[in-house]
């Protein structure tokens, strides 16, 4: 007997998207599986929705995870959405999945983890407080400082060039409000947010921004969500100077974290350099798929 599909909407939505969610049950109402369709609304990702799927191990190959993404595409399609991107794992049953229902790979991912216990904390210490002529480093924790607020917000346009392959990603405009919709989003489910940036000290713009999410209780791994510079201060060592400025930060502030995740485009060269340089280890691979509508 097929799954029941049960459809859900989330009654809170975001500041730039918002969740359909599907919940597959059998028979009896045992829970086999879900599905989460994140649909972007902010300017320049309308075009977009994030899939996520997610069958109990013992009821896959039974048809639940197919029944579940054909909710989820026939709601993206009827929404006007040109693609769906989802993310699996490399060599495992999601990444089988996707790839035989005809979701193409887009991007490949590479994710690492610095054990704090092991870091070397000596030489990231020395990284951190190497000079570089013409800028300076500062921090804040949670809603970026408010006279710093539009340069921090024009400086999110280091992303646009990210090496992001062939995903159809979109651009992400950012302004003050997202800025601190972004900020407040964190705060909201009780996590830390932490931000290290570089300015020019010609005018005291920011040039550069590395961030880092941190648990609540400071226990744990912290999440670092992106480090980047403005194409025209790049080649001067800045993002690995704020990475190593964050990394500094983070231990002396949160004992109790037992490490730091990343995750980065397996494209791009230079910060898989800055990670290595900085001793992350490569923990497992992954791929961004993507079906077009």
């Amino acid at each position: 007997m097929p799954p029941r599909i049960t459809a859900l909407t989330d009654p809170e939505p975001g500041a730039s998207s918002r969740r359909l969610v599907w919940l597959a049950a059998d028979s009896g109402g045992v829970p086999l599986g879900s599905a989460f369709l994140r649909l972007f609304t902010r300017e320049g990702q309308e075009h977009l929705a994030e899939l996520e799927i997610s069958v109990h191990r013992a009821e896959r190959r039974q048809g639940v995870g197919t029944r579940l993404l054909e909710a989820a595409v026939t709601a993206a399609r009827s929404d006007g959405r040109r693609s769906v991107v989802a993310q699996a794992e490399d060599d495992s049953p999601g990444d089988r999945f996707l790839a035989d229902r005809g979701f193409r790979r887009v991007l490949a991912l590479t994710y690492a983890r610095l054990v704090l216990t092991d870091a070397d904390l000596a030489e990231i210490t020395r990284l951190a407080e190497l000079p570089h002529p013409g800028y300076r480093l500062t921090s804040w924790e949670g809603a970026v400082p408010p006279e710093l607020a539009r340069s921090y917000a024009d400086s999110r346009r280091a992303m646009d060039d990210m090496p992001m392959e062939d995903t159809d990603y979109g651009t992400v405009v950012w302004d003050v409000d997202r800025v601190l919709a972004a900020a407040e989003t964190v705060a909201g489910r009780g996590d830390l947010l932490h931000t290290v940036a570089a300015l020019d000290r010609a005018d005291g713009s920011v040039v550069g921004f590395s961030e880092l999410v941190v648990p609540g209780n400071g226990q744990g791994d912290g999440q670092h969500y992106g480090t980047a510079v403005l194409p025209e201060h790049r080649g001067r060592g800045l993002g690995r100077w704020m990475k190593a400025a964050s990394i500094r930060r983070a231990r002396h502030r949160h004992p109790g974290l037992t490490g730091l995740l990343t995750d980065t485009a397996t494209g791009n060269a230079p910060m898989l350099g800055i990670n290595d340089e900085l001793g992350y280890v490569p923990t497992h691979r992954a791929a961004e798929y993507q079906l077009g509508l």
